[in-house]
């Protein structure tokens, strides 16, 4: 029995760490990237050159995290679902 009560505390104590994560800090590193915005690319020689601007975060290297994606999607739906006319 509390082997489950640990489970589901340590359970609820991650989701709430996630949820307040994205409210401080909605954006993250893009992953492709690294959050450099540019692909890292080595000539020849082994000298570290700037390669092509990423398509995965368009040159930004920031990403919006899933949580806030959610949460901006739930929010949108309810905003425009209890609008009255």
């Amino acid at each position: 029995m509390t082997s489950t009560l640990d489970a589901i505390a340590s359970l609820l104590f991650i989701t709430l760490s996630y949820a307040a994560l994205c409210t401080v800090s909605p954006f993250g590193d893009c992953r492709k990237c690294r959050g450099f915005g540019f692909h890292v690319r080595r000539n020849r020689r082994g000298r570290i050159k700037r390669g092509p601007d990423c398509r995965r975060c368009r040159g930004h290297g920031k990403r919006i995290r899933i949580g806030r994606h959610l949460y901006n999607l739930v929010a949108r739906l309810h905003r425009d679902h209890s609008q009255t006319l």
